[in-house]
């Protein structure tokens, strides 16, 4: 009797731990294909810490979880992939449904003669700005001090995983996002046309590329791996390579505002413009609909906008929305230690040297940039008419970021 009970709770025991590799095994795989994991080198940027460095400091779970992380990717080396065997060229312009996207257009110029960048020390100049404020005491913003641990699941949804070659993604919205998203599906084949993964990142549909079923983001690891979830993100953010894109902060409003209150968009019509221009603007029994308020000459003026950013109700109500939120709020960049840090202004050599530290410019090509984007040159034009003190004003609510990632403070627009 008691040999079989102890029978019993041996595969009790031994069910228990299956189920623990299972899930382990399925984070690595990720829930869209259920194959084994590449392995990958992760680029060595200038200052990062080296996978496996540490590993003492880890928690007794994490410990156990990274190993066997560890030794996963190790069994995996020398499993064969068509797919790393595969040059995706860059195809002939794509048909564009998408209003913004036909109203913008897309830059088709090689720029073979772009002056090239010394990247590493560019990425080490950058790295070192970034770490020097974050542990700077004297330099405070809101959410600086919070550990990882403090930050909530939701604020963590701009997080992108790609488990088959150690990449996370953090996006900023209006700083090509939309082709950023779309390298990270063409990655990972989080997505199918017909049952093929894509190979070519602008035939992705854009309606597709914004839709969060798309994407495994962090804030999803709680409803799937529970109480395990914070352990296996760190392990990540610890293995895999992070990077992020930037952008000048004032010329990102301008680009969030042109694209959201100069182009019809219902939603953002009904959620931020009728509330704009009943405020800011006095208007009363404003149209229903954007095709009808655009057609009555009924549309946010960027003062408006401004107001709206500086108004202390805005986020009493609901946190800014994505396109205007500071990054640091959206990226966490003092609590997560990013490997790679591109910036618009210098995208297409970025984007270039990045997918070839990530060792993936075999599969694939960044898409070309747009034709008219938002310049820096614009800002003095946009502002002329925004009184000094609201630029004073929105210069300290988005403060961080021009000084985390390197920008200038704009002293021509915060003088008289």
């Amino acid at each position: 009797m008691t040999k079989a009970r102890l029978l019993r709770l041996s595969v009790v025991l031994v069910s228990i731990f299956m189920i623990l590799l299972i899930i382990v095994y399925w984070d690595n795989v990720g829930t869209a294909h259920f194959y084994l994991h590449t392995s990958f080198s992760r680029p060595r940027s200038p200052g990062a810490i080296a996978a496996g460095e540490d590993w003492e400091a880890l928690p007794d779970v994490d410990e156990f979880l990274a190993k066997l992380l560890s030794s996963s990717l190790k069994q995996n080396s020398s499993i064969p992939r068509k797919t790393e065997q595969l040059l995706v060229q860059g195809s002939n312009k794509p048909v564009l449904s998408n209003l913004e996207e036909n109203v913008r257009g897309y830059d088709w110029s090689t720029h073979k003669d772009r002056n090239s960048l010394d990247q590493e020390k560019l990425q080490v100049e950058r790295q070192r700005t970034l770490r020097e404020f974050c542990a700077n005491s004297s330099f405070t913003f809101p959410t600086k001090e919070r550990s990882f641990d403090d930050i909530p699941n939701y604020e963590l949804n701009h997080l992108i995983v790609d488990d088959r070659h150690g990449i996370i993604y953090c996006y900023v919205p209006k700083v090509a996002c939309t082709n950023w998203k779309r390298v990270m599906i063409v990655l990972s084949e989080s997505l199918l046309d017909q049952g093929v993964p894509y190979r070519n990142p602008l035939d992705i549909p854009r309606e597709h590329v914004h839709n969060t079923s798309t994407h495994l983001t962090f804030n999803k690891f709680w409803r799937r791996y529970g109480k395990f979830s914070r352990h296996l993100m760190k392990i990540k953010l610890k293995k895999y390579t992070k990077f992020l894109f930037v952008r000048d902060p004032f010329v990102r409003l301008i680009s969030a505002f042109r694209s959201k209150f100069e182009l019809e968009n219902e939603d953002f019509y009904r959620r931020f413009a009728i509330p704009m221009l009943k405020l800011y603007s006095n208007h009363t029994n404003l149209p229903t609909s954007v095709s009808e308020a655009f057609g009555a000459g009924l549309k946010v003026s960027f003062s408006d906008f401004i107001q709206y950013l500086l108004d202390p109700r805005t986020e009493k109500m609901a946190p800014f929305n994505e396109h205007w939120r500071q990054v640091y709020r959206l990226c966490h960049p003092c609590q997560i230690d990013y490997d790679f840090i591109g910036k618009l202004e210098t995208l297409d050599e970025d984007a270039a040297y990045l997918l070839q530290l990530l060792k993936v410019d075999r599969l694939l090509r960044f898409p070309p940039s747009y034709r008219n984007r938002t310049a820096s040159s614009w800002e003095d034009n946009w502002f002329a008419k925004i009184p000094l003190a609201w630029r004073q004003q929105l210069y300290k609510l988005y403060e961080a970021d021009f000084v985390l990632f390197g920008y200038p403070k704009p002293e021509n627009l915060l003088k008289d």
